[in-house]
């Protein structure tokens, strides 16, 4: 795809998949290293052209639910977007902004918090399986079983022979669902530990912002390093190529936003979906 000069600069306005994937995927088994990376990152929208973005992202949002309505009329594909992020990485916000405009019947949400005793009790994908989306279905995780690894790992919560072994299990349940007929987007939603103290700050001094804000959380920025050790080895060993992992610079939620969109909207054009065809004959039918 070409892009004219002036108009849409070279990755902004030609944002394919395949450009942002050679830029934002991770490679399975490649090394990893995420605080090497820019957080800040906007190199596909220069700042002169924002405007122009959020306007773009304006469309991108219309044409997820345009397509998210064939989706669910045609039932036969399954979506399952999974997000994971340190605290204040933008989940929720990125949940809220890319699918505003999808029809609450086709999508559901699920955030997997600390697990119960009952979880405890089953095995680590038990509490996980239940939420996959069906025909027709857009499912998000708010978190995930990643976080079996990732908060087991840094918090020292099982012994290393247990969590290292869910690597293994995760590429295999995956791999089932894609087989099954699910299409799997996993983003990572990279922030930089001074942009996490900013927006913990900013929900300090903001009474209604109080019940976002945990005494853990500020706890768990003492291992930053040992979260961002532990991501690094889980993105690199769990991207495959049915379900890649794409590290989105998210320290500008506008950026974060417009790129998540921008992939998800390629994946869903990807199905080639249309609305089922009638088995009558519409001519046929006259409504007195």
């Amino acid at each position: 795809m070409s892009c004219q000069s002036g108009v849409w600069n070279v990755m902004v306005w030609c944002m394919e998949l395949n450009e942002i994937a050679s830029r934002y995927i991770v490679k399975s088994g490649a090394p990893l290293t995420l605080s090497e990376m820019d957080a800040d990152d906007k190199i596909l929208v220069p700042s002169e052209l924002r405007k122009k973005a959020e306007r773009k992202f304006d469309k991108l949002r219309d044409e997820i639910q345009a397509l998210q309505k064939v989706l669910y009329a045609q039932g036969k594909h399954r979506i399952l977007i999974i997000l994971q992020a340190m605290d204040t990485g933008g989940k929720d916000g990125c949940v809220k902004h890319v699918f505003s405009r999808v029809d609450p019947q086709g999508i559901s949400v699920k955030a997997f918090k600390k697990p119960t005793e009952e979880e405890l009790a089953h095995d680590f994908l038990w509490r996980v399986h239940p939420h996959v989306p069906g025909n027709g279905q857009i499912v998000i995780f708010n978190r995930s079983h990643y976080e079996d690894i990732i908060a087991v790992r840094v918090k020292k919560l099982r012994a290393e022979s247990v969590w290292k072994k869910r690597y293994k299990h995760i590429l295999d349940f995956e791999k089932m669902l894609v087989d099954e007929g699910t299409t799997i987007l996993k983003f990572f939603l990279h922030i930089s530990p001074e942009e996490q103290k900013a927006r913990l700050q900013s929900r300090l001094d903001q009474p209604e912002k109080h019940w976002k804000l945990f005494p853990e959380d500020l706890q768990d920025r003492v291992y930053w390093d040992d979260f961002m050790a532990a991501y690094d080895d889980l993105l690199s060993k769990t991207s495959s190529a049915h379900a890649p992992w794409y590290v989105i610079p998210a320290n500008r939620k506008w950026y974060r936003n417009l790129v998540v969109a921008q992939l998800v909207v390629e994946q869903l054009r990807a199905l080639n979906m249309d609305y089922p065809k009638p088995t009558w004959d519409p001519q046929s039918v006259v409504i007195d």
